[in-house]
């Protein structure tokens, strides 16, 4: 797993005095690939992956000024999940004012197509789906000693208001989990995410997509899925990783400036350029990637 033990410890080194030009988030995330090229499963490209969250900073205006490490823990958290942010739906990146801080952070959310990945993933699951319920719908929900579950969709235009979402996941063994969830108890979900109403939440533009993923979300704890896949994703809806949030250490992060611009701040002179360290190199997986992440300053 990627980790950036060394990243204020190398900053801190370098002389106060001296200036040189700022670098950007482009430049951060360029040197950051290789650490992030060890969180990647094998399925993901990291070139792909690079071109994916520039695109969507760049195309985002608030995430081109939002907190740095926030947003940098953000995509860091979308490669060790394996998740592609933007238009697929894997996952988003989205930023919300923190008023406390008077900042912009960075909010990793994943979405309901990332969430039924992560679950296939596990190779225990046959097959794993979910569907929005409407009031013109014919719908039997049963839960006891005999789970019951059938769903007629109506082939009517009209297929009346959103009533709820469920979800089944079937199992290789031949065991099966169910989950419906009402259209309130979805909302009360909702609340909890700070980036709820925000024009670029996915509640926003695709609301029955998560109120699905939601309830996937809501039996994920049910399903045959890792411990540390498990872990990753009780970050979902919260606060962005920030870089301190990957590494161990508490001690070890990259600060964020005090104000709201791309441009990391120009507080510190960069030491001269070194090699980076190749993805391949033979050292251990986490010294590794520190190496590659303590040449980020």
């Amino acid at each position: 797993m990627a980790t950036v033990n060394e990243l204020k410890k190398q900053v801190s080194k370098a002389p106060q005095q001296a200036q040189k030009q700022p670098k950007t988030i482009e430049d951060y995330l360029k040197q950051m690939a290789p650490a992030m090229a060890e969180a990647l499963p094998k399925h993901m490209n990291i070139d792909r992956l690079t071109r994916i969250a520039l695109t969507t900073i760049r195309t985002t205006p608030d995430l081109r000024h939002a907190d740095p490490a926030s947003l940098l823990g953000a995509v860091m958290q979308a490669a060790q999940l394996g998740l592609e942010p933007g238009l697929l739906g894997h996952c988003y990146l989205l930023p919300f004012k923190n008023s406390k801080k008077g900042i912009t952070e960075v909010q990793f959310i994943i979405g309901y197509k990332g969430m039924i990945d992560l679950a296939r993933r596990s190779g225990h699951i046959e097959s794993i789906y979910a569907h929005s319920v409407y009031e013109n719908d014919e719908f039997e929900y049963e839960l006891g000693l005999d789970p019951k579950l059938v769903h007629r969709p109506t082939m009517d235009v009209n297929k009346g208001q959103f009533i709820g979402a469920y979800a089944v996941a079937k199992f290789k063994d031949g065991g099966y989990q169910m989950e419906f969830m009402s259209r309130a108890d979805i909302e009360q979900r909702k609340k909890r995410s700070k980036a709820a109403n925000s024009s670029y939440s996915p509640w926003t533009t695709d609301y029955e997509e998560m109120a699905k993923k939601t309830v996937v979300r809501h039996m994920w704890k049910y399903l045959p899925i890792s411990i540390e896949v498990q872990e990753q994703v009780e970050y979902d809806g919260g606060t962005g990783r920030s870089i301190k949030d990957v590494t161990p250490d508490d001690g070890m992060f990259l600060e964020a400036p005090d104000y709201e611009v791309l441009d990391m701040p120009q507080t510190a002179a960069e030491e001269p350029e070194k090699e980076p360290v190749p993805v391949a190199e033979e050292k251990p997986g986490k010294q590794k990637a520190a190496e590659a992440l303590g040449k980020l300053v």
